[in-house]
């Protein structure tokens, strides 16, 4: 068992988290409530626990209470944590990228020359994974359709994002703008111009899988190539978490992430927070990749009769 008593009583330890939530959400009136509540709690006695997993299951509970916010939480770590801002998500990240042929742990060739790439767990920061996502995505280039399985990709890292959409587009292409509340400034995000390798390009037929465990920058990504009208997204709603966050060690086996920005896509002025992205072809995750298989063997075969997505000019999509 680990107890919230090894450094930090449980007092300590919401009373941070709700100094760091008020101070950092990034909806301020919403984090001032919040704080307030788990205060609240605090001194009902809800949080009298030993167990620092019990203790994170509570708070969580009672952060995500108002809004539903997944990224908003009071996550535990079986293992001790690293005490610097951001460190504890940045160790488990590196695990999963060491254990995953970082982040592409599949390539594989179907019938009729459709290709499948699964990008799972997540996207991983690009200083890593530049390698060989460009590598997987350069091996599928040549294929005639392209198949990208986001069903277990769990989030990740923008700037990935974009580079993989770099690969799937032929020209540079406002892809998202994040709000930040510190400065209360907007950001956009475009896919890079140049890719190291070969790109699948804008015209064949894409095809992104989906499943109720796709959060985050897994999210984003199949948002903004459906957007664009470049994707054909199949399988399941996703979970629903737009915000991106940061994190706070509180104790060595907690951490408060908080989110810290939202996104605004330029072409639907919104995001998926709450709603998740929804398919344009509803199926269960466990049946995706056969049915996306077959619309694209029927698209070639048929030169275009299945109805493409609608191509957005980036030239017309509004600017934030």
């Amino acid at each position: 068992m680990t107890t919230v008593t090894q450094r930090l009583s449980v007092a300590t330890v919401v009373e941070e988290t709700a100094q760091l939530v008020d101070r950092h959400y990034v909806f301020p009136e919403l984090g001032e409530r919040l704080a307030a509540l788990l205060r609240l709690r605090l001194a009902e006695g809800a949080y009298d626990v030993e167990d620092a997993a019990d203790l994170a299951r509570l708070v969580t509970t009672d952060l995500q209470s108002l809004n539903g916010d997944l990224h908003l939480r009071l996550k535990h770590h079986d293992r001790p944590v690293p005490a610097e801002q951001g460190e504890a998500a940045m160790a488990a990240l590196r695990e999963k990228f060491d254990s995953s042929l970082g982040g592409a742990p599949r390539v594989e060739l179907l019938d009729g020359r459709v290709a499948l790439l699964e990008l799972a767990p997540a996207l991983f920061p690009l200083s890593w994974s530049a390698g060989p996502l460009g590598a997987a995505l350069t091996l599928v280039a040549a294929a005639d359709a392209l198949i990208l399985d986001l069903r277990a990709n769990t989030g990740g890292d923008p700037d990935t994002v974009a580079f993989v959409c770099a690969h799937l587009l032929d020209r540079r292409t406002h892809l998202n703008s994040m709000y930040w509340r510190k400065g209360e400034r907007l950001e956009q995000s475009w896919s890079p111009a140049h890719v190291p390798g070969a790109r699948f390009g804008g015209s064949k037929p894409l095809y992104v899988l989906t499943s109720d465990r796709t959060f985050s920058a897994g999210e984003e990504l199949a948002y903004d190539l459906q957007q664009l009208g470049r994707a054909v997204v199949v399988g399941g709603t996703t979970a629903g978490g737009a915000h991106p966050r940061d994190g706070w060690t509180v104790h060595p086996h907690l951490e408060a992430t908080i989110p810290v920005g939202r996104a605004v896509n330029p072409v639907s002025g919104t995001n998926w927070e709450g709603t998740g992205v929804r398919p344009d072809v509803p199926c269960a995750a466990s049946d995706a990749l056969d049915r996306a298989h077959a619309l694209a063997l029927a698209r070639l075969d048929t030169q275009g009769a299945e109805p493409r997505p609608r191509a957005v000019d980036p030239a017309d999509a509004p600017l934030d």
